[in-house]
């Protein structure tokens, strides 16, 4: 319970950041919230600690979903999952793709009961309560829209590129340097790996 309040509140403080730079910006219009949670301590009651959070009502959907498997129109045509995934993309470059808020749902643009990915050793002391994969996923099937070009983001499909580009060309390059070892002379060689193993 005081993990689901952790990861709600660091969401909430995110979602805060994301709208007060989209205020800014002309025919941005509404940005998601997500509404606070709260810790109850109740010591007489058989489970002592529970949540207190606003009564959502309307048609509760899911913008984005944990396994990034599934495909949600209304995550893709509304403009609240629009928005959504452009916080999502938000959060992933203000943090250099460390941490990314995932499980977007609620009515409209009032989110709750949201989850965090962050790369195994956490982001800034935070550790997040879904798998890393989650990230990998995002950067992989994240389509930008017109609210993620009003905010300058990146694209991550050029970003993804540029990565496994740089993972080929790296490893064709340790091959290519394994075959030229065998052909230098010992002596030669020995400064060079002292060199390389500085780097």
């Amino acid at each position: 319970v005081i993990q689901e309040c952790y990861v709600q509140t660091t969401a909430r403080e995110y979602a805060k950041m994301y709208a007060a730079e989209a205020e800014h910006l002309e025919g941005f219009g509404e940005v998601p919230e997500i509404i606070p949670i709260f810790l109850v301590h109740r010591p007489a009651n058989n489970i002592p600690y529970a949540t207190v959070e606003e009564e959502l009502v309307g048609d509760f959907v899911k913008y984005s979903v944990r396994d990034g498997k599934e495909i949600n129109f209304l995550r893709r045509d509304s403009e609240a999952g629009q928005k959504c995934c452009t916080f999502q993309h938000w959060v992933y470059e203000k943090t250099s793709g460390s941490l990314l808020v995932t499980d977007l749902q609620g009515v409209g643009m009032k989110l709750t009961d949201v989850g965090i990915a962050t790369q195994a050793k956490g982001y800034k002391g935070f550790k997040g309560n879904c798998s890393i994969s989650f990230i990998e996923q995002f950067r992989a099937l994240h389509q930008c829209n017109k609210y993620c070009e009003m905010l300058g983001l990146k694209s991550l499909r050029t970003t993804h590129q540029k990565q496994r580009k740089t993972t080929s060309m790296k490893s064709k390059n340790l091959s290519n340097s394994s075959t030229i070892k065998k052909t230098v002379p010992k002596k030669a060689r020995e400064p060079r790996d002292f060199i390389s193993s500085e780097h």
